[in-house]
Order: C-alpha cells, then structure tokens, then sequence
C-alpha cells in the first residue's frame, strides 16, 4: 500500500544509562527514512542534569518553558505532520504537547514503561511487583517510599509532573494516540484510568533481520542488565539446583555485577562473560538452546526476547506481564513462576531434556518473529498509529 510522504518530528529524552528505548528511536528513524519519510529530531540528554541546580531541574519536569517555544519554532519551520514522543521525562516536560495542540500538531506517544501510572515507573518496589498507585487520584504513596531514585525530593518532582497533567486533563487531551507495546501494557493503563479507543498495540521490532542460528551450543544465556528487578538472583538460585546443570553463560552489566562474578565463581557450570559487542551477543543467541529471561517485573516490551525469537532460538521467561503474552509453553519456549527458582530449574530442566523437541521449538521461535517483529509488519502498525492521529486532530 502507497502511503503519504510525512514530516515527522521524533522527540526524546536520553537517560544517562543506553537502554531499550534509544535503541527503538533509532529503528523507528531508519524504519521511516527507508520509506522516504522526512524524520527530524529533538532530544535532550540526562547528564545536562549534573551541571544543572536543582530547583530549575524540578520546575522544568513539570513545565520547560524554553523546549515548548523550541518545540513551537520547529514545528513551523519545518511544517511537520505528526509529533512522535518518545520518553519526556524529566527535563523536555509536558510541555511539548502544548507546542503542538498550538500549532494543531498531533502527537503520538510511546509507553515504554509505566512513568504515567508509577514513580518509579516499572510498577515494581522492594523486590516484587506494586499497583499501589495505579488507581490512585494522587501518588503520595510513591512520595512516601521514595520510590523514585530513593530520594524524596526526586519522587516528590515526579509526582508533582504526574498529577499536575492529570488535573489540566493533558494525557487526556493533548496526545492523540498513545502507543502500548503489548496488549498486557495496554491493560495497565485502562486500569489506571486512560481512554481505550486511544491505546494503540504495537510492539517492537528489528531492524534488519540477523536471521535463524543453528542452535546446538548446548548452554543457556542470559543477556541484559543485571539488576535485581531482572530476577538475576532468582536464574542463579535456580542454578544451584540443577543436577547436572546445562552451562549458563551471562552477558551483561549493572549493579549486581560483583554478586554474579562471585556466584559464578562457586555455581557449577554458571559463566560471566561480561559486556560482549552487538555482534558476539548475536552469534551466542544463535547458538544456544534457549535465552533465560527470569525478570520479576511487568517489563515493556523486551528487544532481548524478539532478538532472540529471530533467531530461531526459545525462550524460558517469567509467567508475567508482557512476557507472558509473548512467549507460549512449548511453541516458542516455557513458563515459570516469577520469582520462584524451584520452578525456574523445574522449567530449564524440562527444556533441558526435550533434545527431540528442539527443532520444534525453535521452529516456533522464529515463525512468532516473523509473524509480529518484522519491519515490514511494523512500518504498517506504525503507519497506521499515525495516521489515525492525523485524522483525529
């Protein structure tokens, strides 16, 4: 189908750690220039933080007064279609959404994560999942527990953004389509009060496709952040149970780094292998008999399990959130509870020793890639989100 050409402004907010959803802008962009779309960019980067005080940071999150009349000069000068938001918080604020319904802009946001229903923005505290706030008219339960970067006065600011734009009716009046990546995510927020006929699904993708690996590695690998809410700690304790282990090889960075070298200095078979390049990620992924992916919150729409999908390669993931809807006990991989490593080893164990089942599986790994995370598939979706937005205007 022959589409218009559109001017597309994509705004972003850059965290001071690379994560998922820079890599998701970036794609988006190729995605849109490779069908002759006419892409600009605006972003901002979180480090400016460190050289700003912090009484202008916190009014800014709430409303920056220099980004909106940015936002209104581009607009203008390069006569865009629609606005596509990705992340905003905290220093390009709310207010761009009133450059645009100034300027009669659409604008398209991106759920990444849960910031609009959560301070901490993953629906997770102290080691499990949290929804204390999600049909709360305020968030001072948030406040309370510091639940965002453990500071009172950063959870206070977020809190202030939050609720400021709930009571000027902006999330429901001045964005046009939101974007949920799964149908789980979309859930969350009709729960926590957002219109349903303006949630878009469209979940990630990739890029150029790497295409099938053989398999045949004989290990399990897990690749991301090791933080607590990724259920590192579960993958490890599940390790200690297996008798024998099949070898688990860990690719990855965090704060738990110095607790995974030691664990896998004692665990049998568990091997730490650091930060690995884009390219020997992809080649491990290929190879193995199937990714572990044991996170212990909702997640949004994780680039490690379609990667892995692409690569004909299954994955054992937690019964949970968006998780649960991608993966599929015995097409694609297997369930487990989250947070639960008795039920974790019961589940590699399980895969371990379906050998003739393997072909299967990751037969079923790559037909799910190619059903739902292709660019092709995605340029529709996207296209479509965008163009509602227009006509909705």
């Amino acid at each position: 189908m022959q589409r218009a050409v559109m001017r597309v402004l994509q705004i972003h907010n850059y965290y001071r750690e690379a994560g998922g959803e820079d890599s998701v802008l970036d794609q988006e962009r190729r995605l849109l220039t490779s069908h002759s779309h006419d892409v600009h960019q605006f972003t901002l980067h979180n480090n400016a933080i460190r050289q700003a005080s912090l009484l202008p940071t916190a009014f800014n999150t709430v409303w920056n007064k220099r980004v909106h009349t940015s936002i209104c000069h581009l607009l203008l000068d390069r006569r865009i279609d629609v606005i596509h938001a990705h992340n905003t918080f905290p220093l390009i604020s709310p207010s761009i959404y009133y450059a645009a319904s100034s300027c009669r802009v659409p604008v398209v946001q991106t759920l990444h994560n849960y910031r609009l229903l959560c301070l901490s923005a993953k629906l997770y505290r102290r080691g499990r999942t949290c929804e204390n706030c999600l049909r709360s008219r305020t968030l001072w339960r948030g406040v309370v527990g510091r639940c965002y970067r453990s500071s009172l006065l950063a959870s206070a600011t977020a809190a202030t953004m939050i609720h400021v734009h709930r009571v000027l009716g902006t999330w429901a009046g001045k964005v046009a389509q939101y974007i949920a990546l799964s149908g789980a995510a979309r859930a969350k927020f009709i729960a926590g009060g957002f219109d349903p006929e303006r949630i878009a699904v469209k979940p990630n993708f990739i890029l150029e496709d790497p295409g099938p690996g053989a398999g045949g590695g004989r290990y399990a690998l897990f690749v991301g952040r090791l933080s607590e809410e990724k259920g590192i700690g579960t993958m490890l304790r599940a390790w200690e149970r297996l008798a024998p282990p099949l070898p688990l090889k860990i690719v990855g960075d965090g704060p738990m780094r110095p607790q995974v070298e030691a664990a896998t200095r004692v665990v049998r078979n568990a091997e730490y292998l650091g930060r690995r390049s884009p390219l020997e990620v992809r080649e491990l992924m290929g190879r193995a008999e199937f990714l572990v992916f044991p996170s212990t919150w909702y997640e949004g729409m994780p680039m490690t399990i379609i990667e892995s999908f692409a690569r004909g390669t299954p994955v054992v993931a937690s019964r949970l959130g968006t998780m649960q809807e991608m993966i599929r006990d015995g097409e694609n991989g297997a369930l487990f509870s989250a947070g639960d490593p008795d039920d974790l080893a019961r589940a590699v164990s399980a895969m371990s020793q379906k050998t003739q089942f393997t072909a299967s599986l990751r037969a079923g790994a790559r037909r799910e890639f190619e059903l739902k995370y292709t660019a092709e598939r995605n340029y529709d979706l996207l296209m479509a989100v965008y163009e509602r937005a227009i006509a909705n205007r």
